[in-house]
């Protein structure tokens, strides 16, 4: 199992923040993610359900993303995700915003990565930390980027 949880201050208003994670922003944040549709309850919701389709190479993987919770006060948003790729893997991860100030926001990006059968258990053990630490903190470097150009 993969987890991880890294924090940064973005230098940008917590309610722009908090936009660049709703489904209007999916593609400029995770631009692998080729399609990405409402099909249960509202996207503010818990129980939400939305079918994500996801490219890698030649390879597209389509899967349904669940939010398992969602949180939106004016001093701290919060929402968690989950869904099961190639099923082979469960991840879970959740963006958290607490408002520092009008213009600077705290933003942890918190999550795990786990296999769910053999082959998912035996890749996981051949991956390497450092690549996955890679694709983390890119992440938030563009959240970073993207939470300025608002």
């Amino acid at each position: 199992m993969i987890k991880w949880n890294e924090e940064t201050v973005v230098k940008a208003n917590i309610e722009k923040v908090w936009s660049l994670f709703m489904d209007k922003n999916i593609h400029k944040m995770m631009d692998k993610v080729e399609d990405h549709v409402l099909i249960e309850k509202q996207e503010n919701e818990v129980g939400a359900k939305h079918r994500q389709s996801y490219r890698e190479g030649k390879r597209v993987e389509t899967y349904i993303v669940e939010t398992l919770a969602y949180e939106d006060r004016p001093d701290k948003k919060h929402k968690q995700v989950s869904f099961v790729l190639g099923r082979a893997f469960e991840i879970t991860f959740s963006f958290t915003l607490h408002r520092i100030d009008d213009n600077h926001t705290k933003f942890i990006y918190d999550g795990q990565n786990k296999g769910v059968n053999f082959v998912g258990r035996a890749m996981m053990k051949l991956g390497s930390d450092k690549s996955n630490n890679k694709v983390v903190h890119e992440f938030m470097e563009k959240v970073n980027r993207e939470a300025l150009k608002l």
